[in-house]
Formats: structure tokens, C-alpha cells, sequence
């Protein structure tokens, strides 16, 4: 029996993967519960809720405790080994789903998912089958693996699980690669996928080592720190990495979307200035509110302004600036967002100096200077650049326009 000190250190490299997966569980369960009906949302909670199961009963300390609560030596070990042939299966049926799509039903796609529930399903009965057939008497909590190595039934116990997770993470680490190796993948799952694969390869390291040990140990040799010193810490590495690989392309998908829409909110501040100096006393007091809902406030309120404004917009002023723009070198979109802001300023102008135009002033078509207020605020940054152009367009109107056409 090991000293309870070594004990609390050796479980540490188990109780850190556990917390990791348990972050990545409790980061995904939001969208797991608004989403529930979504299978493949289930599939990756329940993958991560196994995981960490794993580690969490796999634990020296916590294989100790259940062992003295069920009174049977070694319980845990068919436990444990269950539950990585559940983190296995799940493995296999989530790159299945995730590859193929929720809502492929081919009959190649059925027929795999069938054949990993059945022979892992299989292999879970076949290990408690070997347990309650072996002799396992004394406790061990750290090296069970290789003490029993050349124990009938229980050797082929040891033989069985370490094969069977050696083939689902083969198998899926092969799948990832084919996967990453395609077209079209967003950079977050790609980099994501990346961290799958190495995850599951180091998986692959660690059952390497536990047979290497446990074949030393049937050819009378003793390489017993493979399976004690070397596979916990690459297991636990690998169980970081899959956490990890799972949470980036969800974190970073959502830290681009929220940036877009910060960097969006930003740029149209400028044009938002604008208008909220135009409106006047109609600016409505608003609480902060999240990203998301400030960028639609703000879009609605430019809108909004435009809307009454644009009965003041001055569209021989658009064509000469854009004209000038055009004069001046500008490529084709910016000229129209140069365009445009001098137009607006020039309403903004117009509006103050004459609150109402004349009943008989018709609006000008607005649906593309709606559309497009991001552009009209980016060139609203550049003072110097509007200035250049609504001094060309009032140089020589007709010069202005002829050049254009």
C-alpha cells in the first residue's frame, strides 16, 4: 500500500484533466440545454460528462473509496475500464455524427453507429464477464494493470480494454486527420480538430505504454513505471488536449462574433455622432445592454435620423462628389461612401439653416445609403479625404461631372 502523501500526488495528475473537462462541460451546457434536440450538441456533452468520469473514478483516492464502499478488492477496475470503453464508443459516434451531419440517416452511416454501440456495449459486458471470473484479492491502486498482468481472466481483461481503446482512438485520430486534410474548414475547427487528433494520438501513447508493460511483465521482466510513472500524465495531457479541442472552435467562433460586432458598434460611431447632433433633443436615453443589441440600437437609431433627413439630401451634390472622388483616385465603393457622407453633412447643413424644406421637395431613393452606413461612417473617420472631395465637387460642377462621364 503506498503512502497517503503519494497517493495526493499521484492523483493530482488526475483530478487536473478532470477539472478541465468539467470546464469545457459546463461551457458547452448553455447551448447544450438551449439546444437540446440537437444531437450532436448531446453527443459532445455526453462525451465530456464520460470523460471526466473517467478521471474522476480512475483516481487512486477515489478508487480506494469506492472499493471500501461496494467491500469487493478491485471493483473499480471493471468500473473504470467501462467507463473508458463509454468514452471509446463515445469518441467513434461523435466524430461519426459530427463528420457525417445530425441529420445524415445513410444506411453506411447507421450501420457504423450500430457497429460501435454493439461491439463496445459488448466489450463492457465481456470485462465484468473476466472480473467476476478472475482472482483479485489483493487491492491495488495504482499498478492493478501490471500485478495482475499474468493472472488468468484478468490478463485477458487488461488485454481486452487496452485493445479496444487502442482501436477507437486509432480509428478517430484517423477520421480527425481525414477531416482536417479537407477544404472549407473554418480556422477555429480546423485548430480545434488539430488538438482532437493530437489528444487521441498521445491516447495512443499511453496504451502503447500499458502493453509494453504488460507484455515485459509476461516475458518475466519488469517495466512496470510505463504503466505507473509514464501513462497517467500522457493520459492526462491527452484528456487537456480533447478538452481544449472541443472548446476552441465554440470560444473562438463566439470571440470573432462578439468582435465583429464591437469593431461593427464602433465604426459606425462617427456616423452615429452625426446624427445624434442632427437629431437634437430626440435622442432616447438607452441602458447598457449587451453587444449585440447596442449594435442594433445603434443601426436603428442612424436609420431612423436618415429617414426624415433625407428630404434635405442634395443628389446633384452626390454626383459631383463622386464624381470628384472618382477624380481623386478613389476605387469605385469608397468614391460612393465619400459620396454620401458629404451628401449627409451637407443635409445636416441644410437642415439647420432650414428646419423644413419646401412642401414640393420631393426625397430621394435612401435604400442604398441605408445599406450602407458602415461605409458612409468609415469615411466620415477621414476628414481630410472629405474635405478634398466636396472642394473638387464645388470647384467645377461641370467639370466634375463631365470628367466622370
Amino acid at each position: 500500500m503506498e503512502p497517503a502523501a503519494t497517493l495526493r500526488d499521484f492523483s493530482i495528475s488526475f483530478w487536473i484533466p478532470a477539472a478541465v473537462l468539467s470546464i469545457a462541460l459546463v461551457i458547452k451546457l448553455p447551448t447544450i440545454i438551449r439546444l437540446w434536440r440537437d444531437p450532436l450538441l448531446r453527443a459532445v456533452g455526453g462525451l465530456l460528462l464520460v470523460a471526466s468520469a473517467v478521471f474522476v473514478f480512475c483516481s487512486p483516492s477515489t478508487i480506494a473509496r469506492v472499493n471500501r464502499l461496494t467491500g469487493v478488492p478491485n471493483i473499480s477496475a471493471p468500473w473504470c475500464y467501462s467507463l473508458l470503453m463509454a468514452f471509446s464508443g463515445s469518441c467513434l459516434l461523435l466524430i461519426i455524427t459530427w463528420r457525417n451531419g445530425p441529420a445524415d440517416r445513410s444506411a453506411v452511416t447507421r450501420r457504423a453507429r450500430r457497429w460501435v454501440v454493439s461491439v463496445y456495449s459488448g466489450v463492457i459486458a465481456a470485462l465484468w464477464a473476466l472480473f467476476l471470473l478472475a482472482d483479485v484479492p489483493v487491492e491495488r491502486l495504482r499498478d492493478l494493470d501490471t500485478y495482475y498482468a499474468t493472472t488468468p481472466f484478468m490478463r485477458e481483461e487488461i488485454l481486452l480494454y487496452l485493445c479496444a481503446h487502442a482501436l477507437a482512438c486509432l480509428i478517430t485520430a484517423r477520421l480527425l486527420w481525414n477531416w482536417v486534410r479537407g477544404e472549407g474548414l473554418d480556422a477555429w475547427l480546423r485548430w480545434g480538430l488539430k488538438l482532437l487528433g493530437a489528444g487521441y494520438v498521445l491516447n495512443l501513447i499511453f496504451d502503447a505504454a500499458k502493453l509494453v508493460a504488460v507484455g515485459a511483465r509476461w516475458l518475466g521482466g519488469d517495466l512496470d513505471w510505463l504503466s505507473t510513472d509514464l501513462a497517467p500524465p500522457v493520459a492526462a495531457l491527452s484528456a487537456i488536449l480533447i478538452a481544449v479541442g472541443f472548446i476552441l472552435p465554440h470560444a473562438g467562433q463566439y470571440a470573432r462574433d462578439r468582435w465583429r460586432v464591437r469593431l461593427a458598434h464602433r465604426e459606425l460611431r462617427p456616423l452615429y455622432l452625426l446624427m445624434r447632433a442632427s437629431a437634437g433633443e430626440g435622442v432616447p436615453f438607452v441602458l447598457r445592454a449587451a453587444p449585440e443589441l447596442r449594435l442594433t440600437r445603434r443601426e436603428t437609431f442612424i436609420r431612423d435620423v436618415l429617414l426624415p433627413l433625407a428630404r434635405h439630401l442634395d443628389t446633384a451634390l452626390g454626383a459631383r462628389a463622386y464624381a470628384a472622388a472618382r477624380g481623386l483616385g478613389h476605387p469605385p465603393e469608397r468614391a460612393r461612401a465619400l459620396a454620401s457622407a458629404v451628401t449627409i453633412l451637407d443635409a445636416v447643413e441644410a437642415k439647420r439653416r432650414l428646419p423644413e424644406p419646401p412642401a414640393t421637395a420631393a426625397a430621394p431613393d435612401t435604400t442604398d445609403l441605408l445599406q450602407e452606413i458602415g461605409a458612409v461612417s468609415r469615411a466620415l473617420r477621414r476628414p481630410e479625404e472629405i474635405a478634398a472631395v466636396r472642394a473638387r465637387a464645388a470647384a467645377d460642377p461641370a467639370e466634375s461631372v463631365g470628367a466622370h462621364e
